[in-house]
């Protein structure tokens, strides 16, 4: 997340927010070296098994607020599936709950001053997306065999143009997890680059002696806007993956057109 300016007031570098560095020193990182990715990972992950430990450790006719916060994104998650791909592919919801748990809870944690987004990486977003690429192309032909094809064979249209629909078809299939990794990147880095971008400014100007003035007080209250406008993002970022990773499931479980 911005953490503010550089040092002095001098100099403002978006993009050294997402520099990944070794935790225990050095400048070489390996497979095995521990980072601020792997820590802020791990922060993820325990965040969302104490929300869901702490919201059904004592399950309660009449729930408390942890329990609430549980079952609100439960049901959310489980309707969502529900609505997308029907009865049928609520055997995978499982799955798709872990996904949106993990996206917004590291969307949210990003926005904790001095925290690291992990989403903002596109090694990170890329590995979720061919996760869900595969397993869902896994998924159409252990079903439906060769019968799977047919997502690609626009059968409606005029024989004509059935050919070049399925060149069309299948580019798109395979520019999927490219497109569904870079917009959830992108839109993440993006946010935090303009939210540095403003707490340089606030504090260039707080340096030059304007603290108070007006060009004091815009950039805060810009910051301000921008940082309601991330939180938002953040939920929004996390339903949309998954609401994507719920149309081509849908696609694999009826791929005929």
């Amino acid at each position: 997340m911005a953490d503010g300016a550089e040092a002095g007031g001098k100099g403002i570098d978006p993009m050294g927010q997402f520099a990944i560095k070794p935790l225990f020193g050095g400048d070489e990182i390996y497979f095995y070296t521990i980072t601020n990715v792997t820590l802020w990972m791990a922060l993820t992950v325990a965040a969302i098994a104490a929300v869901l430990v702490l919201g059904s450790r004592s399950a309660k006719l009449i729930p408390d607020r942890g329990q609430s916060v549980a079952e609100l994104i439960y049901g959310f998650v489980y309707k969502m599936v529900e609505d997308v791909t029907g009865k049928e592919g609520l055997k995978y919801f499982p799955y798709i709950f872990s996904l949106f748990l993990f996206i917004l809870f590291a969307n949210v944690l990003a926005l904790i001053p001095m925290s690291f987004s992990t989403t903002s990486h596109i090694a990170v977003t890329a590995v979720l997306a061919f996760a869900v690429f595969i397993t869902v192309t896994a998924i159409g032909f252990i079903k439906h065999g060769t019968g799977f094809l047919g997502l690609f064979w626009v059968s409606s249209a005029p024989l004509a143009l059935r050919p070049v629909l399925a060149v069309i078809e299948v580019i798109s299939y395979f520019v999927r997890p490219l497109s569904h990794s870079i917009r959830l990147a992108g839109n993440l880095m993006a946010g935090h680059a303009v939210l540095k971008v403003f707490a340089g400014l606030a504090g260039m100007t707080s340096a030059a002696g304007l603290i108070g003035s007006v060009g004091s007080i815009l950039p805060i209250l810009a910051i301000t806007a921008i940082y309601g406008l991330e939180v938002l993002v953040a939920c929004i970022q996390a339903y949309v993956f998954t609401i994507l990773t719920c149309v081509y499931l849908n696609d694999a479980l009826h791929p005929s057109h």
